[in-house]
Protein backbone atom coordinates (compact mmCIF):
# COMPACT_ATOMS: atom_id res chain seq x y z
CA UNK A 1 0.00 0.00 0.00
CA UNK A 2 0.99 3.67 -0.33
CA UNK A 3 2.14 4.95 3.04
CA UNK A 4 3.22 8.48 2.11
CA UNK A 5 3.07 10.89 -0.80
CA UNK A 6 4.91 14.21 -0.87
CA UNK A 7 4.02 16.78 -3.54
CA UNK A 8 6.12 19.88 -4.20
CA UNK A 9 5.57 22.60 -6.78
CA UNK A 10 2.61 20.94 -8.51
CA UNK A 11 -0.20 23.27 -9.59
CA UNK A 12 -1.58 25.11 -6.57
CA UNK A 13 0.30 22.81 -4.17
CA UNK A 14 3.52 24.32 -2.89
CA UNK A 15 4.58 21.58 -0.51
CA UNK A 16 2.16 18.99 0.89
CA UNK A 17 2.58 15.59 2.45
CA UNK A 18 -0.11 12.92 2.59
CA UNK A 19 0.19 10.26 5.27
CA UNK A 20 -2.05 7.44 4.12
CA UNK A 21 -3.31 4.46 6.07
CA UNK A 22 -4.68 1.02 5.28
CA UNK A 23 -8.39 0.89 4.55
CA UNK A 24 -10.38 3.81 3.17
CA UNK A 25 -8.59 7.13 2.69
CA UNK A 26 -10.89 10.00 1.75
CA UNK A 27 -9.65 13.28 0.25
CA UNK A 28 -12.02 16.23 0.43
CA UNK A 29 -11.87 19.99 0.09
CA UNK A 30 -13.63 22.96 -1.42
CA UNK A 31 -13.92 23.26 -5.19
CA UNK A 32 -10.66 24.58 -6.61
CA UNK A 33 -8.66 23.71 -3.51
CA UNK A 34 -6.44 21.29 -5.42
CA UNK A 35 -7.93 17.83 -4.89
CA UNK A 36 -7.33 17.10 -8.55
CA UNK A 37 -3.65 17.91 -8.11
CA UNK A 38 -3.38 15.11 -5.56
CA UNK A 39 -4.69 12.62 -8.10
CA UNK A 40 -2.52 14.18 -10.83
CA UNK A 41 0.53 13.85 -8.60
CA UNK A 42 -0.27 10.22 -7.99
CA UNK A 43 -0.66 9.77 -11.73
CA UNK A 44 2.80 11.24 -12.33
CA UNK A 45 4.19 8.86 -9.76
CA UNK A 46 2.67 5.98 -11.74
CA UNK A 47 4.15 7.02 -15.08
CA UNK A 48 1.44 9.31 -16.51
CA UNK A 49 2.43 11.84 -19.16
CA UNK A 50 3.81 15.09 -17.80
CA UNK A 51 3.25 18.67 -18.87
CA UNK A 52 5.27 21.76 -18.05
CA UNK A 53 1.95 23.54 -17.30
CA UNK A 54 1.60 21.32 -14.24
CA UNK A 55 4.59 23.01 -12.57
CA UNK A 56 3.61 25.65 -10.03
CA UNK A 57 4.19 29.22 -11.19
CA UNK A 58 7.55 30.42 -9.97
CA UNK A 59 8.83 26.90 -9.21
CA UNK A 60 11.70 25.38 -11.14
CA UNK A 61 10.20 21.93 -11.03
CA UNK A 62 7.44 19.76 -9.62
CA UNK A 63 8.46 16.76 -7.56
CA UNK A 64 6.26 13.89 -6.41
CA UNK A 65 7.67 11.25 -4.07
CA UNK A 66 5.88 8.17 -2.87
CA UNK A 67 6.70 5.47 -0.33
CA UNK A 68 5.01 2.11 -0.92
CA UNK A 69 5.02 -0.83 1.44
CA UNK A 70 5.13 -4.18 -0.34
CA UNK A 71 6.66 -7.55 0.61
CA UNK A 72 10.01 -8.43 -1.02
CA UNK A 73 8.38 -11.11 -3.20
CA UNK A 74 5.76 -8.74 -4.69
CA UNK A 75 5.92 -8.39 -8.51
CA UNK A 76 6.43 -4.64 -8.18
CA UNK A 77 9.48 -5.21 -5.97
CA UNK A 78 10.84 -7.61 -8.56
CA UNK A 79 10.43 -5.00 -11.32
CA UNK A 80 12.21 -2.39 -9.19
CA UNK A 81 15.13 -4.72 -8.56
CA UNK A 82 15.26 -5.54 -12.27
CA UNK A 83 15.69 -1.81 -12.90
CA UNK A 84 18.60 -1.75 -10.45
CA UNK A 85 16.68 -0.24 -7.54
CA UNK A 86 16.41 -1.29 -3.91
CA UNK A 87 13.09 -2.77 -2.74
CA UNK A 88 14.24 -4.59 0.39
CA UNK A 89 12.36 -2.24 2.74
CA UNK A 90 9.57 -1.15 0.42
CA UNK A 91 9.61 0.95 -2.72
CA UNK A 92 10.41 4.64 -3.11
CA UNK A 93 9.26 6.26 -6.39
CA UNK A 94 10.17 9.80 -7.42
CA UNK A 95 8.97 11.80 -10.44
CA UNK A 96 10.37 15.22 -11.34
CA UNK A 97 8.98 17.54 -14.02
CA UNK A 98 10.94 20.71 -14.80
CA UNK A 99 9.42 24.01 -15.83
CA UNK A 100 10.88 23.34 -19.28
CA UNK A 101 8.86 20.12 -19.52
CA UNK A 102 11.67 17.61 -18.99
CA UNK A 103 10.76 14.60 -16.90
CA UNK A 104 12.92 12.31 -14.78
CA UNK A 105 12.14 9.24 -12.70
CA UNK A 106 13.87 7.43 -9.85
CA UNK A 107 12.87 3.92 -8.80
CA UNK A 108 14.19 2.43 -5.60
CA UNK A 109 16.93 5.06 -5.40
CA UNK A 110 18.11 4.59 -9.01
CA UNK A 111 17.43 6.72 -12.08
CA UNK A 112 15.15 4.88 -14.52
CA UNK A 113 13.06 5.55 -17.64
CA UNK A 114 9.62 6.99 -16.89
CA UNK A 115 8.11 3.88 -18.47
CA UNK A 116 9.43 1.81 -15.56
CA UNK A 117 7.15 3.81 -13.24
CA UNK A 118 4.15 2.69 -15.27
CA UNK A 119 5.32 -0.94 -15.22
CA UNK A 120 5.77 -0.83 -11.44
CA UNK A 121 2.50 1.03 -10.99
CA UNK A 122 0.43 -1.58 -12.80
CA UNK A 123 1.34 -4.01 -10.02
CA UNK A 124 0.49 -1.50 -7.29
CA UNK A 125 -2.40 0.82 -8.06
CA UNK A 126 -5.58 0.86 -10.12
CA UNK A 127 -6.66 4.45 -10.79
CA UNK A 128 -10.32 4.89 -11.66
CA UNK A 129 -11.20 8.30 -12.96
CA UNK A 130 -12.64 9.73 -16.16
CA UNK A 131 -9.25 9.64 -17.88
CA UNK A 132 -7.68 6.73 -16.04
CA UNK A 133 -9.84 3.67 -16.70
CA UNK A 134 -6.99 1.74 -18.29
CA UNK A 135 -8.32 -1.58 -17.00
CA UNK A 136 -11.55 -1.08 -18.94
CA UNK A 137 -10.01 0.63 -21.95
CA UNK A 138 -7.75 -2.34 -22.64
CA UNK A 139 -9.82 -5.21 -24.10
CA UNK A 140 -7.56 -7.86 -22.59
CA UNK A 141 -8.35 -6.52 -19.12
CA UNK A 142 -12.03 -7.39 -19.56
CA UNK A 143 -10.96 -11.01 -19.82
CA UNK A 144 -8.59 -10.64 -16.85
CA UNK A 145 -11.43 -9.26 -14.70
CA UNK A 146 -13.77 -12.07 -15.72
CA UNK A 147 -11.16 -14.77 -15.06
CA UNK A 148 -10.34 -13.25 -11.67
CA UNK A 149 -14.01 -13.33 -10.77
CA UNK A 150 -14.28 -16.94 -12.00
CA UNK A 151 -11.70 -17.93 -9.41
CA UNK A 152 -10.39 -21.49 -9.09
CA UNK A 153 -12.95 -22.99 -11.47
CA UNK A 154 -11.87 -20.85 -14.41
CA UNK A 155 -8.23 -21.01 -13.38
CA UNK A 156 -8.06 -24.82 -13.49
CA UNK A 157 -9.84 -25.09 -16.84
CA UNK A 158 -7.69 -22.32 -18.31
CA UNK A 159 -4.47 -23.98 -17.04
CA UNK A 160 -5.47 -27.25 -18.76
CA UNK A 161 -6.25 -25.38 -21.99
CA UNK A 162 -2.95 -23.45 -21.90
CA UNK A 163 -0.97 -26.64 -21.31
CA UNK A 164 -2.52 -28.15 -24.44
CA UNK A 165 -2.07 -24.88 -26.34
CA UNK A 166 1.64 -24.68 -25.51
CA UNK A 167 2.16 -28.29 -26.58
CA UNK A 168 0.14 -27.66 -29.75
CA UNK A 169 2.26 -24.63 -30.68
CA UNK A 170 5.50 -26.53 -29.97
CA UNK A 171 4.50 -29.44 -32.21
CA UNK A 172 3.25 -27.02 -34.88
CA UNK A 173 6.59 -25.20 -34.89
CA UNK A 174 8.48 -28.50 -35.08
CA UNK A 175 6.31 -29.66 -37.98
CA UNK A 176 6.76 -26.35 -39.80
CA UNK A 177 10.51 -26.64 -39.41
CA UNK A 178 10.52 -30.23 -40.64
CA UNK A 179 8.33 -29.59 -43.68
CA UNK A 180 10.05 -26.31 -44.61
CA UNK A 181 13.45 -28.02 -44.57
CA UNK A 182 12.20 -31.24 -46.14
CA UNK A 183 13.35 -30.36 -49.68
CA UNK A 184 16.77 -29.36 -48.42
CA UNK A 185 16.93 -32.52 -46.31
CA UNK A 186 16.09 -34.62 -49.38
CA UNK A 187 18.82 -32.96 -51.43
CA UNK A 188 21.37 -33.47 -48.69
CA UNK A 189 20.31 -37.08 -48.13
CA UNK A 190 20.69 -37.81 -51.85
CA UNK A 191 24.14 -36.22 -51.87
CA UNK A 192 25.26 -38.29 -48.88
CA UNK A 193 23.79 -41.48 -50.32
CA UNK A 194 25.64 -40.95 -53.61
CA UNK A 195 28.90 -40.21 -51.79
CA UNK A 196 28.62 -43.30 -49.59
CA UNK A 197 27.88 -45.48 -52.64
CA UNK A 198 30.99 -44.10 -54.34
CA UNK A 199 33.13 -44.82 -51.28
CA UNK A 200 31.60 -48.28 -50.89
CA UNK A 201 32.33 -49.05 -54.56
CA UNK A 202 35.96 -47.93 -54.22
CA UNK A 203 36.30 -49.78 -50.89
CA UNK A 204 39.44 -47.97 -49.65
CA UNK A 205 41.61 -49.73 -47.08
CA UNK A 206 43.48 -47.91 -44.30
CA UNK A 207 46.95 -46.82 -45.53
CA UNK A 208 46.34 -48.27 -48.98
CA UNK A 209 47.38 -45.14 -50.85
CA UNK A 210 50.96 -45.30 -49.52
CA UNK A 211 51.30 -49.03 -50.18
CA UNK A 212 50.18 -48.57 -53.79
CA UNK A 213 52.50 -45.61 -54.30
CA UNK A 214 55.52 -47.74 -53.32
CA UNK A 215 54.34 -50.66 -55.43
CA UNK A 216 53.93 -48.48 -58.50
CA UNK A 217 57.48 -47.15 -58.14
CA UNK A 218 58.83 -50.70 -57.83
CA UNK A 219 56.92 -52.02 -60.82
CA UNK A 220 57.86 -49.05 -62.98
CA UNK A 221 61.59 -49.66 -62.28
CA UNK A 222 61.57 -53.49 -62.18
CA UNK A 223 64.22 -54.03 -64.89
CA UNK A 224 66.70 -51.65 -63.29
CA UNK A 225 66.13 -53.04 -59.81
CA UNK A 226 66.66 -56.64 -60.93
CA UNK A 227 69.77 -55.78 -62.96
CA UNK A 228 71.34 -53.89 -60.06
CA UNK A 229 70.67 -56.79 -57.68
CA UNK A 230 72.09 -59.37 -60.12
CA UNK A 231 75.25 -57.34 -60.74
CA UNK A 232 75.80 -56.90 -57.02
CA UNK A 233 75.25 -60.64 -56.51
CA UNK A 234 77.75 -61.46 -59.27
CA UNK A 235 80.32 -59.15 -57.73
CA UNK A 236 79.99 -60.96 -54.44
CA UNK A 237 79.72 -64.58 -55.54
CA UNK A 238 80.46 -64.72 -59.27
CA UNK A 239 78.44 -66.23 -62.16
CA UNK A 240 78.00 -69.84 -62.95
CA UNK A 241 79.28 -69.27 -66.51
CA UNK A 242 82.19 -67.11 -65.45
CA UNK A 243 85.42 -67.88 -67.47
CA UNK A 244 88.87 -68.39 -65.94
CA UNK A 245 90.89 -65.24 -66.00
CA UNK A 246 87.97 -62.93 -65.36
CA UNK A 247 87.74 -61.03 -62.06
CA UNK A 248 87.53 -63.03 -58.86
CA UNK A 249 84.30 -62.65 -56.80
CA UNK A 250 84.49 -60.96 -53.41
CA UNK A 251 83.63 -64.17 -51.57
CA UNK A 252 86.52 -66.01 -53.27
CA UNK A 253 88.95 -63.25 -52.38
CA UNK A 254 87.79 -63.21 -48.79
CA UNK A 255 87.98 -67.01 -48.64
CA UNK A 256 91.57 -67.05 -49.90
CA UNK A 257 92.72 -64.35 -47.53
CA UNK A 258 91.21 -65.98 -44.45
CA UNK A 259 93.65 -68.90 -43.97
CA UNK A 260 96.67 -66.68 -44.61
CA UNK A 261 95.70 -64.16 -41.91
CA UNK A 262 94.63 -66.91 -39.52
CA UNK A 263 97.97 -68.73 -39.79
CA UNK A 264 100.05 -65.60 -39.34
CA UNK A 265 97.81 -64.44 -36.57
CA UNK A 266 99.14 -67.17 -34.35
CA UNK A 267 102.22 -65.01 -33.93
CA UNK A 268 100.46 -61.68 -33.25
CA UNK A 269 97.16 -61.16 -31.43
CA UNK A 270 96.51 -57.93 -33.37
CA UNK A 271 96.62 -59.74 -36.67
CA UNK A 272 94.50 -62.56 -35.24
CA UNK A 273 91.79 -59.96 -34.41
CA UNK A 274 91.94 -58.67 -37.96
CA UNK A 275 91.57 -62.23 -39.24
CA UNK A 276 88.43 -62.60 -37.12
CA UNK A 277 86.98 -59.42 -38.57
CA UNK A 278 87.76 -60.69 -42.07
CA UNK A 279 85.80 -63.85 -41.30
CA UNK A 280 82.83 -61.72 -40.13
CA UNK A 281 82.94 -59.76 -43.37
CA UNK A 282 82.89 -63.02 -45.27
CA UNK A 283 79.80 -64.18 -43.41
CA UNK A 284 78.02 -60.83 -44.04
CA UNK A 285 78.97 -60.82 -47.70
CA UNK A 286 77.71 -64.38 -48.07
CA UNK A 287 74.36 -63.42 -46.48
CA UNK A 288 74.14 -60.33 -48.64
CA UNK A 289 74.83 -62.34 -51.76
CA UNK A 290 71.98 -64.70 -50.85
CA UNK A 291 69.58 -61.83 -50.18
CA UNK A 292 70.49 -60.15 -53.47
CA UNK A 293 69.86 -63.38 -55.34
CA UNK A 294 66.49 -63.80 -53.64
CA UNK A 295 65.54 -60.15 -54.33
CA UNK A 296 66.55 -60.39 -58.00
CA UNK A 297 64.53 -63.57 -58.45
CA UNK A 298 61.48 -61.93 -56.84
CA UNK A 299 61.44 -58.92 -59.18
CA UNK A 300 58.93 -59.41 -61.97
CA UNK A 301 58.14 -57.16 -64.87
CA UNK A 302 54.29 -57.15 -64.84
CA UNK A 303 52.72 -54.46 -67.08
CA UNK A 304 49.19 -55.59 -66.20
CA UNK A 305 49.81 -55.27 -62.47
CA UNK A 306 51.39 -51.86 -63.02
CA UNK A 307 48.32 -50.72 -64.98
CA UNK A 308 45.98 -51.99 -62.23
CA UNK A 309 47.99 -50.21 -59.51
CA UNK A 310 47.93 -46.97 -61.46
CA UNK A 311 44.15 -47.20 -61.99
CA UNK A 312 43.59 -48.07 -58.34
CA UNK A 313 45.61 -45.03 -57.29
CA UNK A 314 43.53 -42.87 -59.62
CA UNK A 315 40.30 -44.21 -58.11
CA UNK A 316 41.58 -43.57 -54.61
CA UNK A 317 42.71 -40.10 -55.63
CA UNK A 318 39.16 -39.26 -56.71
CA UNK A 319 37.61 -40.00 -53.31
CA UNK A 320 40.59 -38.51 -51.43
CA UNK A 321 40.06 -35.19 -53.21
CA UNK A 322 36.35 -35.22 -52.24
CA UNK A 323 36.17 -36.71 -48.79
CA UNK A 324 39.56 -36.59 -47.01
CA UNK A 325 43.29 -36.30 -47.41
CA UNK A 326 43.91 -39.92 -46.34
CA UNK A 327 41.97 -43.16 -46.53
CA UNK A 328 41.56 -43.03 -42.75
CA UNK A 329 39.90 -39.60 -43.14
CA UNK A 330 37.61 -40.89 -45.87
CA UNK A 331 36.52 -43.87 -43.81
CA UNK A 332 35.85 -41.64 -40.78
CA UNK A 333 33.78 -39.25 -42.92
CA UNK A 334 31.81 -42.16 -44.34
CA UNK A 335 31.00 -43.48 -40.86
CA UNK A 336 29.81 -40.06 -39.66
CA UNK A 337 27.82 -39.41 -42.84
CA UNK A 338 26.08 -42.77 -42.55
CA UNK A 339 24.72 -41.68 -39.19
CA UNK A 340 23.58 -38.33 -40.62
CA UNK A 341 21.87 -40.10 -43.49
CA UNK A 342 20.02 -42.36 -41.09
CA UNK A 343 18.77 -39.27 -39.26
CA UNK A 344 17.76 -37.56 -42.51
CA UNK A 345 15.96 -40.62 -43.77
CA UNK A 346 14.00 -40.64 -40.50
CA UNK A 347 12.61 -37.09 -41.05
CA UNK A 348 9.62 -38.39 -42.97
CA UNK A 349 8.76 -40.64 -40.06
CA UNK A 350 9.02 -37.66 -37.70
CA UNK A 351 6.82 -35.57 -39.99
CA UNK A 352 4.18 -38.29 -39.98
CA UNK A 353 4.42 -38.72 -36.18
CA UNK A 354 4.09 -34.99 -35.54
CA UNK A 355 1.26 -34.63 -38.03
CA UNK A 356 -0.72 -37.31 -36.22
CA UNK A 357 0.16 -35.76 -32.85
CA UNK A 358 -0.86 -32.29 -34.07
CA UNK A 359 -4.23 -33.61 -35.22
CA UNK A 360 -4.85 -35.12 -31.80
CA UNK A 361 -3.78 -31.91 -30.00
CA UNK A 362 -5.90 -29.81 -32.39
CA UNK A 363 -8.98 -31.79 -31.43
CA UNK A 364 -8.07 -31.70 -27.72
CA UNK A 365 -7.47 -27.93 -27.91
CA UNK A 366 -10.96 -27.40 -29.30
CA UNK A 367 -12.48 -29.51 -26.53
CA UNK A 368 -10.56 -27.76 -23.74
CA UNK A 369 -11.20 -24.35 -25.29
CA UNK A 370 -14.91 -25.16 -25.35
CA UNK A 371 -14.74 -26.15 -21.67
CA UNK A 372 -12.99 -22.85 -20.86
CA UNK A 373 -15.68 -20.94 -22.75
CA UNK A 374 -18.37 -22.74 -20.77
CA UNK A 375 -16.67 -21.89 -17.46
CA UNK A 376 -16.29 -18.25 -18.51
CA UNK A 377 -19.91 -18.11 -19.67
CA UNK A 378 -21.09 -19.30 -16.27
CA UNK A 379 -18.80 -16.78 -14.54
CA UNK A 380 -20.01 -14.04 -16.90
CA UNK A 381 -23.64 -14.61 -15.91
CA UNK A 382 -22.77 -14.49 -12.21
CA UNK A 383 -20.58 -11.42 -12.66
CA UNK A 384 -23.34 -9.59 -14.51
CA UNK A 385 -25.87 -10.41 -11.79
CA UNK A 386 -23.59 -9.42 -8.90
CA UNK A 387 -22.36 -6.20 -10.53
CA UNK A 388 -25.94 -5.33 -11.44
CA UNK A 389 -26.88 -5.72 -7.79
CA UNK A 390 -23.99 -3.47 -6.77
CA UNK A 391 -24.94 -0.86 -9.36
CA UNK A 392 -28.41 -0.77 -7.81
CA UNK A 393 -26.70 0.60 -4.67
CA UNK A 394 -24.63 3.11 -6.68
CA UNK A 395 -27.39 5.25 -8.19
CA UNK A 396 -27.37 3.12 -11.35
CA UNK A 397 -30.32 0.86 -10.60
CA UNK A 398 -31.55 1.03 -14.20
CA UNK A 399 -28.22 -0.08 -15.66
CA UNK A 400 -27.62 -3.64 -16.79
CA UNK A 401 -24.12 -5.08 -17.11
CA UNK A 402 -23.41 -8.07 -19.29
CA UNK A 403 -20.23 -9.86 -20.25
CA UNK A 404 -20.22 -10.84 -23.93
CA UNK A 405 -18.11 -13.73 -25.23
CA UNK A 406 -17.38 -13.83 -28.95
CA UNK A 407 -15.27 -16.23 -30.96
CA UNK A 408 -13.43 -14.85 -34.02
CA UNK A 409 -13.50 -17.19 -37.00
CA UNK A 410 -10.20 -18.50 -38.36
CA UNK A 411 -9.81 -20.95 -41.24
CA UNK A 412 -6.71 -22.32 -39.51
CA UNK A 413 -8.36 -22.35 -36.10
CA UNK A 414 -9.85 -25.17 -34.04
CA UNK A 415 -13.24 -26.75 -34.32
CA UNK A 416 -15.42 -26.62 -31.22
CA UNK A 417 -18.66 -28.46 -30.56
CA UNK A 418 -21.66 -26.59 -31.92
CA UNK A 419 -19.66 -24.08 -33.99
CA UNK A 420 -20.26 -23.85 -37.74
CA UNK A 421 -16.76 -22.55 -38.45
CA UNK A 422 -13.25 -22.98 -37.05
CA UNK A 423 -12.44 -20.63 -34.16
CA UNK A 424 -9.24 -18.71 -33.60
CA UNK A 425 -7.15 -20.22 -30.79
CA UNK A 426 -4.85 -18.07 -28.69
CA UNK A 427 -3.05 -18.77 -25.47
CA UNK A 428 -5.72 -17.05 -23.36
CA UNK A 429 -8.44 -19.17 -24.94
CA UNK A 430 -10.96 -19.01 -27.76
CA UNK A 431 -12.91 -16.08 -26.33
CA UNK A 432 -12.94 -12.35 -26.90
CA UNK A 433 -14.42 -10.86 -23.73
CA UNK A 434 -16.16 -7.51 -23.59
CA UNK A 435 -17.90 -5.99 -20.57
CA UNK A 436 -20.99 -4.20 -21.86
CA UNK A 437 -23.39 -1.77 -20.23
CA UNK A 438 -26.96 -0.82 -21.01
CA UNK A 439 -27.32 2.41 -19.04
CA UNK A 440 -31.11 2.47 -19.32
CA UNK A 441 -33.90 -0.07 -19.93
CA UNK A 442 -34.51 -0.70 -23.61
CA UNK A 443 -31.08 0.47 -24.76
CA UNK A 444 -28.74 -1.92 -26.50
CA UNK A 445 -25.68 -2.88 -24.47
CA UNK A 446 -22.42 -1.30 -25.62
CA UNK A 447 -18.83 -1.53 -24.48
CA UNK A 448 -18.77 -0.10 -20.98
CA UNK A 449 -16.22 2.56 -21.89
CA UNK A 450 -18.60 4.00 -24.52
CA UNK A 451 -21.86 3.51 -22.66
CA UNK A 452 -20.95 5.14 -19.34
CA UNK A 453 -20.06 8.70 -18.39
CA UNK A 454 -16.92 9.42 -16.36
CA UNK A 455 -18.67 9.14 -13.00
CA UNK A 456 -20.69 6.13 -14.08
CA UNK A 457 -17.55 4.45 -15.36
CA UNK A 458 -15.89 4.88 -11.97
CA UNK A 459 -18.92 3.39 -10.27
CA UNK A 460 -19.00 0.46 -12.68
CA UNK A 461 -15.33 -0.09 -11.97
CA UNK A 462 -16.00 0.12 -8.25
CA UNK A 463 -18.74 -2.50 -8.56
CA UNK A 464 -16.42 -4.72 -10.59
CA UNK A 465 -13.61 -4.33 -8.08
CA UNK A 466 -15.93 -5.06 -5.16
CA UNK A 467 -17.24 -8.33 -6.61
CA UNK A 468 -14.00 -9.53 -8.24
CA UNK A 469 -11.16 -8.15 -6.11
CA UNK A 470 -8.64 -10.92 -5.50
CA UNK A 471 -6.06 -8.93 -3.56
CA UNK A 472 -3.80 -8.70 -6.62
CA UNK A 473 -3.52 -4.93 -6.30
CA UNK A 474 -2.73 -3.32 -2.93
CA UNK A 475 -4.25 0.10 -3.73
CA UNK A 476 -7.31 1.42 -5.60
CA UNK A 477 -7.85 5.11 -6.40
CA UNK A 478 -11.28 6.53 -7.31
CA UNK A 479 -11.87 10.02 -8.67
CA UNK A 480 -15.29 11.31 -9.74
CA UNK A 481 -16.89 8.11 -8.52
CA UNK A 482 -19.60 10.17 -6.80
CA UNK A 483 -20.55 12.29 -9.83
CA UNK A 484 -24.35 12.45 -10.05
CA UNK A 485 -24.86 10.65 -6.73
CA UNK A 486 -26.82 12.08 -3.82
CA UNK A 487 -28.98 11.15 -0.86
CA UNK A 488 -29.19 7.53 0.25
CA UNK A 489 -27.26 6.42 -2.85
CA UNK A 490 -24.27 8.32 -1.45
CA UNK A 491 -24.36 6.13 1.67
CA UNK A 492 -24.52 3.02 -0.52
CA UNK A 493 -21.52 4.30 -2.46
CA UNK A 494 -19.58 4.86 0.75
CA UNK A 495 -20.49 1.39 1.96
CA UNK A 496 -19.21 -0.17 -1.28
CA UNK A 497 -15.95 1.75 -1.04
CA UNK A 498 -15.58 0.63 2.58
CA UNK A 499 -16.28 -2.96 1.58
CA UNK A 500 -13.48 -2.84 -1.01
CA UNK A 501 -11.24 -1.18 1.60
CA UNK A 502 -11.61 -4.30 3.70
CA UNK A 503 -9.47 -6.10 1.09
CA UNK A 504 -7.13 -3.36 -0.08
CA UNK A 505 -6.15 0.25 0.45
CA UNK A 506 -8.65 2.62 -1.17
CA UNK A 507 -8.08 6.30 -1.91
CA UNK A 508 -11.13 8.27 -3.00
CA UNK A 509 -11.59 11.94 -3.89
CA UNK A 510 -15.16 12.93 -3.04
CA UNK A 511 -17.43 15.89 -2.44
CA UNK A 512 -20.03 13.84 -0.57
CA UNK A 513 -20.11 13.94 3.21
CA UNK A 514 -21.94 10.62 3.25
CA UNK A 515 -18.95 8.97 1.53
CA UNK A 516 -16.39 10.79 3.69
CA UNK A 517 -18.08 9.48 6.81
CA UNK A 518 -16.83 5.97 6.01
CA UNK A 519 -13.16 7.02 5.95
CA UNK A 520 -10.49 5.33 8.02
CA UNK A 521 -8.37 8.41 7.34
CA UNK A 522 -9.76 11.75 6.25
CA UNK A 523 -7.49 14.24 4.45
CA UNK A 524 -8.59 17.75 3.61
CA UNK A 525 -7.08 19.87 0.84
CA UNK A 526 -7.38 23.55 1.75
CA UNK A 527 -6.20 26.64 -0.06
CA UNK A 528 -4.99 29.97 1.19
CA UNK A 529 -3.91 33.18 -0.48
CA UNK A 530 -2.00 36.29 0.45
CA UNK A 531 -3.81 38.27 -2.22
CA UNK A 532 -1.22 37.49 -4.87
CA UNK A 533 -0.31 33.81 -4.61
CA UNK A 534 -2.69 30.94 -3.89
CA UNK A 535 -1.40 27.75 -2.38
CA UNK A 536 -2.93 24.53 -1.11
CA UNK A 537 -2.06 22.25 1.74
CA UNK A 538 -3.19 18.78 2.81
CA UNK A 539 -3.87 17.83 6.41
CA UNK A 540 -5.39 14.91 8.27
CA UNK A 541 -8.55 15.83 10.18
CA UNK A 542 -9.91 14.01 13.20
CA UNK A 543 -12.41 14.70 15.98
CA UNK A 544 -14.18 18.05 15.80
CA UNK A 545 -12.26 19.13 12.69
CA UNK A 546 -13.50 16.09 10.82
CA UNK A 547 -17.06 16.66 12.00
CA UNK A 548 -16.86 20.25 10.80
CA UNK A 549 -15.52 19.22 7.36
CA UNK A 550 -18.29 16.67 6.83
CA UNK A 551 -20.86 19.21 7.99
CA UNK A 552 -19.54 21.61 5.33
CA UNK A 553 -19.77 18.89 2.70
CA UNK A 554 -23.39 18.12 3.64
CA UNK A 555 -24.29 21.59 2.44
CA UNK A 556 -24.78 23.28 5.76
CA UNK A 557 -22.64 25.76 7.59
CA UNK A 558 -19.77 23.97 9.29
CA UNK A 559 -20.78 25.48 12.63
CA UNK A 560 -24.52 24.83 12.24
CA UNK A 561 -25.79 22.73 15.11
CA UNK A 562 -27.99 20.66 12.83
CA UNK A 563 -25.17 20.09 10.31
CA UNK A 564 -22.71 19.20 13.04
CA UNK A 565 -25.19 16.80 14.62
CA UNK A 566 -25.90 15.16 11.27
CA UNK A 567 -22.15 14.83 10.58
CA UNK A 568 -21.57 13.35 14.03
CA UNK A 569 -24.30 10.79 13.48
CA UNK A 570 -22.86 9.78 10.13
CA UNK A 571 -19.37 9.30 11.59
CA UNK A 572 -20.70 7.34 14.56
CA UNK A 573 -22.70 5.05 12.32
CA UNK A 574 -20.28 4.66 9.41
CA UNK A 575 -16.86 5.82 10.65
CA UNK A 576 -13.67 3.86 11.45
CA UNK A 577 -15.26 2.12 14.44
CA UNK A 578 -18.12 0.70 12.35
CA UNK A 579 -18.52 -3.00 11.87
CA UNK A 580 -17.41 -3.58 8.29
CA UNK A 581 -20.04 -5.13 6.07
Amino acid sequence: MISRIRIQGLGVIDDAELELSPGLNVITGETGAGKTMVVSGLGLLLGARSDAAMVRAGAGSAVVEGEIDVPPDHPAAGRVELAGGDAADGIVLVRTVTAQGRSRAHVGGRAAPVGVLAEVGEHLVAVHGQADQWRLRRPDQHRVLLDAFGGTTVHLVRAAYQQTYDEWRTVQDQLDELTTADAERSRRAEMLRSALEEIETTDPQPGEEETLRLEEIRLAHADGLRLAAEEAHQALSGRDDQSVGEFRPVLDLLGSLGPTLTGAGAHDPALAELATRLDEIGYLASDLAGDLASYASGIEVDPQRLAWVQQRRADLGTILRKYGSTTQDVLAWAQESAGVLTDLDGSQERILERTERLTRLHRELGERGHALTAARHEAALALGDQVGEELGHLAMGSATLTVALTHPADDDGVQVPGADHPVQARRHGLDEVEIQLAANPGTAPRSVTRAASGGELSRVMLALEVVSAQGDLPTYVFDEVDAGVAGSAALDLGARLARLAGQAQVIVVTHLGQVAAFADRHLVVSKSTDGQVTSSDVRVVTGPDRVAEIARMLGGASQSTAALQHATELIEEHGPDRVRR
